[in-house]
């Protein structure tokens, strides 16, 4: 990564009344609504606000799927690198300046402490497992050195550890007991603090001067000259967020009106929902900010839908998720969580491999799975298709494996919310309906009958007539022929027969659900793998035609 020297102004010469504050940015990249920027900012002398580029998310991976790091893919990290470039301009704007520093944050950060005779240390408060490490060490410095810590929880709408303490101590595992507990937010009623007039400058920076950077390219980080056919149209940035935000609350009546899960998911030139999504995951948009322009715009109505499917909502959605995530050890996987159901997942890396690349040969998953490889984003009921496609519905694949895609190629992928989200829809937690599955035929049709979404993503498909494009191995050899698209060769056969398919998988659940029941939920690897060899053994006594093919 290129190193650029940064000029910034000389400060006044110290004298000892004079203070510096660190403002460490992780999420909450914006200059509204950021109590931990304010507080750094008030009787300070300087203000050092600093990002981190950390190779745990940001390091190149030659071997991953798609083009990125290990765990992010290109589309998130321009998100994030614009975010930065905003929030730089708008520091700068209040005559300061982003530092961005490269390395093992909490190294960097104690050495930005030592160095910059730091006295204050303010960062937002965040909840996952990641940087609750990070944060304990980084405090625990602070504290050793007698540096004051500053972390207020301004990520979410409430104090997740407040919520679970006022719970005795448990998370709340259903909304509506999540809601029950929270009740009004204790700031809803009060202004925040939504823009600054200026920032102090930023102190000396000694000998990090040659370490400091810009904001990086993606080639700068190491990425080459890498050019995906589609970047999303989404861009990153406080500055954004709040175009997008007044745009949406301008329209009150749709506003009024929202309600989850209704929406058409086929929509994409203007899609049927906010897509803040992925300006409140990077903490661009404040969702105390949101709630309270929601709060506004529902007092201008004469009616308006409530939670759990309203606007508002969604956002208490996003709370009831952290909440839950932080209270719950191992909440990001199957084997040690509480609350997660034992199930036989399959092992497969073939279908994985197909669902993720978007050759599952059912044209409503696959191009829903382009949209997400080329925007990184896709509306909430196409995610629940080919969520419970690739899970409970059809290929029985776990969802730690569907998981892991989202995680690298979502935008707005949030820890809290992508796991229990999967959990959600593989009937491992939260939802048990195990019967209710999403047709990836039908589904789609009823939104888009003339398959518009599809022939966009799937162009391969373009020319195939609207009734078989759903289902385009029905078409006979004289459509697919004139269509251009030979079932096969041009477009892979469906990898399942989705009838039989989502049988198999709505019998395996019920043996899992009956064998929890059992054993009252203490179901160990030996009970699973006992389990899995019943459920082949049952398989393979079946006669030979009622197979499922594949």
């Amino acid at each position: 990564m290129r190193r650029a020297i940064i000029p910034l102004p000389k400060p006044p010469f110290p004298n000892p009344t004079m203070s510096a504050s660190l403002m460490w940015f992780r999420k909450g990249l914006r200059i509204h609504d950021n109590p931990a920027l304010q507080h750094a900012s008030t009787g300070s002398s300087f203000v050092y606000p600093v990002f981190v580029i950390d190779p745990h998310y940001m390091k190149p991976d030659p071997d991953a799927f798609s083009p990125g790091s290990k765990l992010a893919g290109l589309n998130r990290i321009r998100f994030m690198l614009e975010s930065l470039v905003d929030l730089d301009s708008s520091l700068k704007k209040l005559g300061s300046k982003l530092l961005v520093l490269n390395g093992e944050p909490g190294e960097v950060l104690i050495r930005c402490l030592k160095e910059w005779d730091v006295k204050s240390l303010c960062f937002e408060y965040d909840t996952d497992p990641y940087y609750q490490a990070l944060d304990a060490r980084v405090k625990d410095y602070a504290s050793s050195a007698g540096i004051e810590v500053f972390s207020p929880v301004s990520h979410t709408l409430f104090n997740p550890g407040a919520i679970i303490q006022k719970n005795g101590g448990k998370p709340p595992l259903t909304y509506q007991s999540f809601l029950k507990l929270a009740g009004e937010p204790s700031w809803a009623s009060s202004p925040l603090s939504t823009s600054m007039s200026s920032l102090p400058p930023v102190g000396d920076v000694g000998n990090f001067a040659c370490e400091i950077s810009e904001v990086p390219t993606i080639k700068e980080l190491g990425f080459g000259e890498v050019e995906l056919d589609e970047w999303t149209p989404f861009r990153g940035g406080e500055s954004e967020a709040l175009k997008r935000l007044r745009e949406s609350i301008s329209d009150k009546k749709w506003v009024a009106n929202f309600e989850k899960p209704k929406g058409d998911p086929s929509a994409f030139v203007k899609p049927a929902t906010t897509v803040l999504s992925p300006y409140l995951k990077f903490g661009c948009l404040s969702s105390r900010y949101f709630y309270q322009c929601l709060q506004e715009v529902y007092k201008d109505v004469q009616k308006h839908t409530s939670p759990p499917v309203s606007l508002a909502g969604q956002l208490l959605w996003r709370d009831f998720f952290y909440t839950v995530a932080f209270g719950t050890p191992n909440f990001d996987r199957m084997k040690e969580n509480k609350i997660c159901k034992q199930i036989p997942w399959n092992d497969d890396d073939e279908l994985l491999a197909a669902w993720r690349e978007a050759r599952t040969g059912y044209p409503w998953i696959d191009a829903i799975m382009v949209q997400l490889r080329k925007w990184g984003w896709m509306h909430h009921l196409a995610r629940h298709c080919v969520a419970c496609f690739l899970t409970r519905g059809d290929l029985f694949v776990h969802w730690e494996k569907g998981r892991d895609v989202f995680e690298r190629l979502l935008i707005d992928s949030d820890w809290a919310i992508n796991n229990g989200n999967w959990m959600w829809l593989s009937c491992s937690s939260f939802f048990y309906q195990y019967n209710r599955i999403y047709s990836p035929i039908s589904f789609g049709k009823k939104y888009d009958p003339n398959g518009n979404y599809i022939r966009h993503f799937l162009p391969v498909l373009k020319d195939m007539p609207k009734e078989y494009i759903y289902e385009p191995w029905t078409a006979p050899k004289s459509v697919q022929t004139k269509a251009k698209c030979i079932i096969g060769r041009d477009y892979p056969k469906p990898v399942v027969s989705h009838d039989s398919a989502s049988k198999e998988c709505k019998r395996k659940l019920g043996e899992a659900y009956a064998l929890s029941q059992k054993l009252n939920g203490r179901v160990t690897e030996e009970d699973l793998a006992n389990l899995r060899q019943k459920l082949e053994q049952d398989k393979a006594q079946e006669p030979k035609n009622k197979r499922q093919k594949r």
